[in-house]
């Protein structure tokens, strides 16, 4: 008998499990919150308030960690990457469509945010189902697309005015992805390209890239696709970047804001 109660959030992506505490889990029931993971892309677990240790045993049970080299570290464990929006700011990390460490070679398996401090109001993530956006192309365009690899490159953070790291040695060459990846655990195939890393088509130029990929980025981010977690203090997030692309909100303008991200070591991509 399951331990943990579920309930979709939407009809392509996200699930809230509850009735089980992450820093005391069993295995079962840690394999059991990996299953829905993989089921409905993106999982929320309120009320864990996991200290940083467990928040590290959480990472560790999916795979080795994936230290982000762009992110400011939280003070004495460097594994865990700090997302922190101060009063001030008018934007935010991740505020627009995007899927974490695309321009990896071996991109991000999951991501884990737990909530550490939320403004009164706003700060929402929305989250886009990348296996339901392939589903609804066209045939024509999903053959087409299965046949293409995209660049992915890290270059935007260059130009990032929202408290990032300022690390020149951090940026790496762009890397070659499958525009229609096959999951690797599933083999559901999944579209995978996003406006924050990729940039054009293998053989093609920018310029002949940019209408078909501004079309991609308009399709596979409709709100039929999507799921809106609205956090709660202590909330755990997690999210497979290759099932789901997420977005942050921008919306709480004159409060804080601090998560604590965690992302786990991917493989390379393979196409479908």
């Amino acid at each position: 008998m399951s331990s943990w109660k579920i309930k979709k959030m939407s009809g392509h992506c996200g699930a809230r499990l509850e009735g089980v505490s992450l820093s005391n889990a069993s295995n079962s029931d840690l394999e059991e919150m990996r299953s829905a993971l993989f089921e409905y892309g993106i999982i929320v677990m309120p009320d864990q308030n996991l200290n940083p240790e467990d928040h590290l045993k959480l990472a560790k049970f999916f795979g080795p960690i994936d230290v982000n080299r762009f992110f400011t570290p939280v003070a004495t464990y460097p594994m865990i990457a700090e997302v922190r929006t101060s009063a001030e700011q008018s934007e935010v990390i991740g505020g627009t469509w995007h899927t974490d460490h695309s321009y990896d070679v071996a991109p991000a398996m999951c991501s884990i945010l737990s909530a550490r401090q939320l403004p009164p109001h706003g700060g929402d993530t929305h989250f886009a189902s990348m296996s339901a956006a392939y589903k609804a192309l066209s045939p024509g365009l999903k053959k087409m697309l299965s046949s293409l690899r995209a660049w992915h490159s890290d270059s935007s953070f260059s130009e990032s005015n929202v408290g990032l790291e300022n690390n020149p040695d951090a940026f790496r060459d762009p890397v070659l992805h499958p525009v229609i990846i096959k999951h690797p655990v599933t083999s559901e195939p999944c579209v995978y390209v996003n406006g924050d890393f990729t940039t054009h088509f293998e053989n093609w130029s920018i310029e002949e890239s940019s209408a078909l990929l501004s079309y991609l980025y308009v399709f596979v981010t409709q709100p039929i696709f999507t799921t809106r977690v609205v956090w709660e203090p202590g909330m755990v997030t997690i999210w497979d970047n290759r099932l789901v692309q997420h977005y942050a909100t921008a919306d709480y303008s004159g409060h804080e804001r601090l998560m604590h991200r965690i992302t786990v070591e991917g493989v390379p991509l393979e196409s479908v």
